[in-house]
C-alpha cells in the first residue's frame, strides 16, 4: 500500500466534493489535522472510518487503498468480509474501552478513599493504615493499567505472555 497515492486520492476525492479539511473532519468526527494526516500519507484513517468514507464518497473501498479508482466492482463477499471485520474490530474497541472505563472508576475510587483516610489522619493508624495503603497502590496500578491500555502496550504484554507459555 502506498499511503502517499492513497492521500493523494483522498485529497481529491475531498476537493471534487467541495469540501474543506475542516468539513470533512467534522463529518468523520476528527480533528482537521487528522485530515491533513491522511492526506499527505503520514497516517492512514482507521477501518471504520475507511469504510465511512467509501459510503460518503460513493467509491469502493479497494479502490481507497489503492489510491485509484477502478472500473471493476469489488466483489460483494469481499465487501461484507469487510465490513464484518471492521464490525469485529469496532466490538473490540468498545470491549477495551469498558475495561478502561471501569479500571479507571476503581482506581479514582479507591485514591478518594485513600485521600480521605489521609485528610483525617487516619491513614497512620492500625487497620485504616493498611487500607490506606491497599488503596494507594490500587490506584497507581490502575493508573498503570490506564496507560498500557491507551498506548496498546497491553497487547504487546499480552503476546509475550503467549510466547512464554508457548500458546498460539
Amino acid at each position: 500500500m502506498d499511503q502517499k497515492k492513497i492521500g493523494s486520492f483522498l485529497k481529491e476525492l475531498r476537493k471534487e466534493k467541495g469540501l474543506t479539511q475542516e468539513q470533512l473532519a467534522e463529518l468523520m468526527y476528527v480533528s482537521d489535522r487528522t485530515v491533513s494526516r491522511w492526506e499527505t500519507g503520514s497516517n492512514l484513517p482507521s477501518l471504520d472510518i475507511l469504510i465511512r468514507i467509501s459510503d460518503y464518497y460513493n467509491v469502493e473501498l479497494s479502490e481507497i487503498l489503492d489510491g485509484e479508482r477502478k472500473s471493476g466492482k469489488m466483489n460483494k463477499e469481499l465487501e461484507e468480509t469487510v465490513l464484518k471485520v471492521a464490525d469485529y474490530s469496532n466490538d473490540e474497541k468498545m470491549k477495551m474501552m469498558k475495561k478502561l472505563h471501569i479500571f479507571s472508576w476503581i482506581g479514582v475510587v479507591s485514591f478518594l478513599i485513600y485521600l480521605a483516610l489521609d485528610v483525617t489522619g487516619l491513614a497512620g493508624q492500625g487497620i485504616t493504615e493498611a487500607i490506606a495503603s491497599f488503596c494507594s497502590g490500587l490506584s497507581l496500578g490502575m493508573l498503570i493499567t490506564a496507560v498500557l491500555y491507551t498506548s496498546n502496550s497491553i497487547y504487546k504484554i499480552k503476546a509475550f505472555k503467549k510466547r512464554l507459555l508457548g500458546k498460539k
